[in-house]
């Protein structure tokens, strides 16, 4: 065998390997094979769409989103996030290896087709998590602020609500009050994954998402860049006024790259007499990068 025969079989092998799992993929659970092999498979074909332009952006938008939540799963099932960094970069060199007009892509590439559209006529979609939810939203108002995907949270008293919103998907968090202080600053507070080897998980923490956040060290600190009064549409359910704080657009990229078990912190600082004070809330990562796929 020639190396060119011995090359052409391994990229027929790796596109079979798509072609078998995205007969029986189900873009919202992982049903039908490990949470590696979905991993792989999707991978594979969202860089294929990337470099041929397989699908119309509906179906690309889909299948980029069940990348995405196969990425978690397999984080959740014990990878770590070396194995699978390794394991994206072999289905992406396998799908570079494919002749955008070869049979067997087009094959997978139909079958990819049938398998996500009606997942990419959805308008909306929950994300649950071990503790909290996501919800995506699709729709957007042209004149009207709202969530384009959401997560909810209490802190004491006080309520958030922590996501992306309007038509620029602006990274927001709302807040409100009981006693009616306002802070004069919120900073979101996140492991830096260039700077670790995976997330810090404190097994005693159970459902507390206090015990899944990094040391301060070992962090990313982003400051809100505007502070003002809230829109009604983006205020906790309930409330009537609230305070709006919007932060870098790098605060998505850098939740995308994390560990779904993993929380993030929101953090209000107050004047005080002397040093500041602050409150803190956590977001639970979960299936974020799903979510911010399922938008595009």
């Amino acid at each position: 065998m020639t190396f060119a025969e011995h090359h052409k079989g391994r990229v027929r092998r790796g596109i079979a390997l798509a072609i078998g799992l995205s007969a029986s993929a189900c873009p919202g659970a992982l049903m039908a094979a490990n949470a590696g092999d979905q991993l792989y498979e999707r991978t594979l074909m969202t860089a294929a769409d990337g470099r041929c332009r397989l699908f119309p952006p509906t179906i690309s938008s889909a299948l980029d989103a069940a990348r995405a939540q196969a990425r978690g799963a397999t984080l959740r099932s014990g990878a770590t996030e070396l194995q699978v960094a390794a394991l994206e970069q072999r289905a992406r060199g396998k799908a570079a290896s494919a002749a955008c007009d070869s049979k067997d892509l087009s094959v997978a590439a139909a079958r990819v087709k049938k398998a996500f559209e009606g997942y990419s006529q959805l308008l909306s979609m929950t994300y649950p998590g071990d503790v909290s939810s996501w919800k995506a939203e699709r729709s957007v108002s042209a004149t009207i602020p709202v969530w384009r995907l959401s997560q909810p949270s209490s802190f004491g008293a006080d309520r958030l609500v922590f996501g992306l919103a309007g038509r620029a998907k602006a990274v927001l968090a709302v807040s409100t009050f009981e006693n009616g202080q306002r802070p004069y600053v919120a900073r979101i507070i996140l492991r830096d994954t260039k700077r670790t080897l995976g997330p810090y998980l404190d097994a005693r923490s159970g459902k507390n998402l206090s015990g899944k956040i990094p040391p301060r060290n070992a962090s990313l600190v982003f400051t809100a860049e505007r502070r003002e009064e809230a829109p009604l549409t983006l205020l906790p359910t309930g409330a009537k006024t609230g305070l709006a704080f919007r932060f870098p657009d790098a605060v998505a990229e850098a939740m995308s790259q994390l560990d779904p078990r993993e929380a993030v912190t929101v953090e209000f600082a107050f004047a005080g007499r002397g040093e500041e004070t602050t409150r803190k809330a956590y977001i639970e990562v979960g299936d974020f990068a799903a979510g911010r796929a399922f938008l595009r």
